[in-house]
């Protein structure tokens, strides 16, 4: 059975935080704005970088390892979300694996269009790797177009000649940006948050024009071959639930070593609510417990 805490976070989502008639530029602002509702964590250092060209930040909780890391990817449709908008999940995570967190400010559409994204985030992993770290010390995870793009990244690094990381994490991935799933339509009155229209926009504004059936733009119609161990959570309640569930079906298909999680009841990327909601805590857990298990 859900929480009681769970029907407060639809409760408030529903009342339209992020309003889906502004332009993406309020979004994003409205976005930030949403982050300051969680309390601030003071177990984790929050250090502003660069890497490969692009902002980013070290986010390290105490207890971590440094010599361990999880490329984290923020959602937003690839169009908004911020080092600002994720720092709280990824000091969660940091904390549920002991892990160090390098969340990277990707360029995002519509002024930077596909494959922009993906070229940042493959760089990113290649100067990890170029640091000295090895691949086995590396993960690469994200939520929601974060978590498509980290489909996406594995893919390039791999047709790249690079060197898989340890594991892959998504989180309420966006995998098909032709918007095929059944539950996009099916699970819209579940959903609080995510919503066949204002979805397509946003896929409009990131492709600019290229094929949604682009394989580095929707993974789901990729070759998944090779790609390594993968752990995807999803809730029932999203739209977006049968394109992790398409996905995984695929993923096994090519041999790859994948863990589906389908939480009951839950929502779009409920991990980020770990401040309220027992469930996001409960999951975040769980996500640590792999990449401690994946990374070495």
């Amino acid at each position: 059975m859900a929480s009681a805490e769970l029907q407060m976070v639809i409760d408030m989502l529903r009342g339209g935080p992020v309003p889906r008639d502004q332009s993406i530029q309020q979004q994003r602002a409205a976005l930030d704005s949403l982050t300051e509702l969680a309390p601030a964590q003071p177990d984790a250092s929050f250090v502003p970088t660069e890497i490969a060209g692009r902002p980013a930040a070290w986010i390290v909780a105490d207890g971590a390892r440094e010599d361990l890391t999880l490329l984290y990817l923020h959602g937003g449709g690839y169009c908004i979300g911020s080092l600002k908008t994720h720092r709280g999940l990824a000091t969660d995570l940091s904390r549920a694996g002991a892990v160090r967190v390098l969340l990277l400010d990707y360029r995002l559409g519509p002024e930077h269009p596909f494959p922009a994204a993906v070229d940042d985030a493959v760089a990113a992993y290649r100067t990890l790797l170029d640091s000295g770290l090895a691949a086995r010390q590396i993960a690469v995870g994200g939520d929601s177009a974060g978590g498509g793009l980290t489909a996406a990244t594995l893919l390039a690094g791999r047709d790249a000649g690079l060197p898989p990381p340890a594991a892959g994490v998504l989180l309420s991935p966006w995998l098909d940006l032709t918007l095929s799933g059944e539950s996009m339509d099916g699970k819209a009155s579940l959903d609080p948050l995510v919503q066949r229209a204002p979805l397509q926009r946003m896929a409009d504004a990131y492709l600019a024009g290229a094929d949604p059936r682009t394989p580095l733009a929707s993974p789901l119609f990729a070759d998944l071959a090779g790609l390594p161990p993968l752990l995807v959570h999803v809730g029932s309640a999203e739209t977006l639930l049968d394109d992790a569930t398409r996905f995984t079906t695929r993923a096994r298909a090519a041999d790859v070593d994948v863990t589906l999680d389908v939480w009951d009841d839950m929502i779009h990327v409920w991990h980020a609510f770990g401040f309220i909601l027992p469930e996001a805590r409960a999951a975040n857990q769980a996500i640590g417990a792999f990449l401690q298990q994946r990374l070495a």
